[in-house]
């Protein structure tokens, strides 16, 4: 191998230099105008219904069923009442949050595409 070739050499073509001009300015939009595509438009947003709903889904997944299937054994005749056994209750209570922890996260994605 002789001085003049190198092992590896990075392009430069592929990664330019950024200048400061082309960098972001005080309000974290680039100066050119152009926002990045998954940065929010307003960095004061409030946490609203969406926000709230999401709570209201985790605290149902964590907190509610998991308190429901501990006191599940003392409440069999009530659980007997609607037709299902104790086995089919520890099978289907946990896949109500799991549904609707589901919809949130496609509901989510589709809006945050469609923005």
């Amino acid at each position: 191998m002789t001085d003049e070739t190198a092992a590896h050499e990075p392009d430069t073509d592929r990664h330019p230099t950024v200048s400061n001009d082309a960098k972001s300015d005080e309000a974290g939009t680039p100066s050119s105008g152009v926002a990045p595509r998954n940065t929010p438009t307003d960095p004061d947003t409030e946490f609203d219904w969406r926000g709230w709903l999401l709570v209201a889904a985790v605290v149902l997944a964590f907190l509610v069923v998991p308190g429901i299937l501990y006191v599940l054994p003392a409440a069999q005749g009530a659980i007997a009442s609607l037709g299902l056994g104790l086995r089919h209750t520890y099978l289907v209570l946990p896949l109500v949050p799991a549904f609707v922890l589901g919809i949130i996260a496609v509901w989510s994605a589709v809006r945050s595409r469609s923005r």
